[in-house]
């Protein structure tokens, strides 16, 4: 059974820094793309970054370019997401994704999904 876990959201003040983690089971996932969206309330889920499978190519939403970083252990199967300098428009729910598509900004380019993990930045 495939399966997408993140873990890492929380309650953080503004200017702090959190880590979400995404372990990815279930199958082989070489040559995978791996990415982050956010759903925040009332809004559409937005892609935030996506990295590939050789972790040599990263591509990031010009909203958080600078600020955030995603980085991947293939040994572990896990991708991260390093969000440093964190604004109260960073609140939402953070999801992970897979992809065989090269690092892909579309959401219908992905066909595993984790649950999410909320994250709250307060001001």
């Amino acid at each position: 059974q495939v399966q997408l876990v993140e873990s890492g959201g929380g309650l953080v003040q503004a200017g702090g820094s959190l880590r979400l983690s995404c372990a990815a089971s279930g199958r082989t996932w070489s040559g995978y793309s791996m990415g982050w969206f956010r759903q925040a309330p009332g809004k559409e889920r937005e892609f935030v970054a996506v990295v590939e499978w050789s972790r040599s190519f990263t591509s990031y939403a010009d909203s958080v370019k600078g600020r955030f970083t995603i980085f991947r252990d293939n040994a572990k199967n896990t991708v991260y997401l390093q969000m440093n300098s964190l604004k109260p428009e960073d609140t939402a729910v953070y999801y992970c994704a897979a992809s065989p598509v090269f690092v892909p900004r579309t959401e219908g380019a992905y066909n595993y999904w984790g649950q999410g993990t909320q994250v709250t930045v307060s001001s």
